[in-house]
């Protein structure tokens, strides 16, 4: 299986790389500075928003972990549109590390308010779930949105145990909702090699 991991460098894109790696998955990193690696894999070197459709035509799959800087979230829109077009009609497989604002907290469907522009998660939360909307209606493409738990720990432990849920927060026996990178990492690629969410949103926690 073909994998190409966009944001290869990040936290959790660097994880999701090692996992793959460790399972013998074949795997490149797309990355606009191969430097940060630390890890020896095929590199393509190149900005997201200048990845063609040939680019990607290798691939089976395509997980976007990719992460703006800060003031520029609204990229969290516009990558998602650019990486879903060229892969629209295609048979690659596009997974999306999301985030938790896309969750419903009840069962009534109520969901994290991101209305508010002073609060300090606003700039992310919002245009991620605006992205994971626009995701929603693309015609003719295989994409899978993985959220994490609220709590998104970037040093937390690796346990090798995770639990899913579908598009509803959960919180674990001490009340928590959170999961650590490393186990996140350990979900996605289990959704790549054995894909069970297509076109479906999905949460993990521990």
């Amino acid at each position: 299986m073909k994998v190409a991991v966009i944001g290869a460098t990040g936290n959790a894109g660097s994880l999701i790389l090692k996992e793959a790696l460790d399972r013998q998955l074949a795997v490149t990193a797309i990355v606009r500075h191969p430097e940060k690696l630390k890890v020896k894999v095929p590199i393509l070197v190149k900005d997201l928003f200048e990845l063609t459709k040939k680019d990607l035509a290798f691939f089976d799959v395509v997980v976007d972990a990719f992460r703006p800087p800060v003031g520029q979230e609204e990229m969290h829109q516009s990558s998602l549109k650019h990486l879903s077009n060229i892969l629209q009609g295609t048979d690659t497989r596009l997974i999306v590390v999301g985030g938790a604002s896309s969750l419903f907290i009840d069962d009534e469907h109520r969901m994290i308010d991101v209305s508010d522009p002073k609060a300090i998660y606003y700039p992310t939360a919002y245009n991620m779930y605006q992205a994971f909307i626009d995701l929603k209606s693309v015609p003719e493409l295989k994409w899978t949105y993985l959220s994490p738990a609220a709590n998104f720990i970037p040093d937390g432990l690796r346990t090798e145990h995770y639990k899913i849920s579908d598009d509803h927060m959960q919180k674990n026996s001490e009340g928590k909702s959170e999961i650590s990178m490393a186990d996140y990492a350990i979900a996605m690629v289990d959704e790549i090699v054995e894909p069970r969410h297509l076109n479906q949103h999905f949460s993990v926690y521990s």
